[in-house]
């Protein structure tokens, strides 16, 4: 059993709190039994750390568990991932253009696993895909999805080239539209929305009507926008 926080090996998970450490190590942590199996589903278990001795791992003290929780609330396992791509061929893609809650970009992760969405893009300036929020948020959905971060205009343009629709969520935008097999939905942020220059990019502009409120969370609309391109 591991007691003390001066180990090497504890340091070094507590240093996985911390994003620069996860994208230097290429490792990450996930918390509590579901998350837990669902990395072992995705075969990306670099090892168990546990208080539970009837659980095999790495058994360490309620107090260090304490010290490696990022919730209120420790859970009595979590485990060391490894970061893996998935390659997944898509005919519906979402691209966040700087979505930077996240909890949002989780719920978002969730939405597009539920509604066929398998390859997702993240630009350079939206939240970290290994932030313990947005893993949980995920509720285990980045085990399942293709998810890259890039420049998303010169993704856009590529996916056009490829034969993929482009419709960018707008205020402007229109309530009635044709929806295409190879679909590409843009997100924006969740302050100033979709840049002038992914709007350029767009094949159409796309909104919600809504009625009292002027708009929605980028994780409902984006869910909406994702049913009913499954439907």
């Amino acid at each position: 059993m591991i007691i003390s926080q001066h180990n090497e090996q504890f340091k070094m998970w507590m240093k996985l709190k911390q994003k620069k450490y996860r994208d230097t190590s290429g490792l990450f942590l996930v918390y509590g039994p579901h998350l837990v199996e669902e990395a072992k589903r995705a075969n990306c278990v670099k090892e168990i750390i546990t208080t539970d001795e009837s659980i095999e791992g790495i058994i360490i003290s309620k107090a260090l568990m304490e010290k490696l929780k990022t919730t209120e609330t420790a859970y009595n396992i979590c485990a060391v991932c490894y970061k893996k791509t998935l390659k997944i061929k898509s005919d519906k893609v979402l691209i966040l253009e700087d979505v930077q809650d996240p909890d949002n970009v989780g719920a978002l992760l969730r939405s597009a696993l539920a509604f066929g969405f398998k390859h997702i893009i993240l630009s350079e300036n939206s939240a970290d895909l290994y932030n313990d929020k947005t893993i949980r948020a995920s509720k285990g959905a980045i085990f399942h999805l293709m998810v890259e971060r890039m420049n998303v205009y010169d993704a856009t343009l590529k996916l056009k080239q490829e034969g993929y629709s482009i419709y960018a969520t707008d205020m402007e935008g229109k309530t009635y539209y044709s929806k295409k097999k190879k679909s590409v939905i843009v997100l924006g942020n969740e302050g100033k929305g979709i840049t002038d220059r992914m709007l350029a990019l767009a094949d159409e502009r796309i909104k919600i009507n809504t009625q009292t409120v002027e708009s929605l969370n980028v994780s409902v609309a984006g869910a909406i926008f994702m049913y009913e391109w499954s439907r």
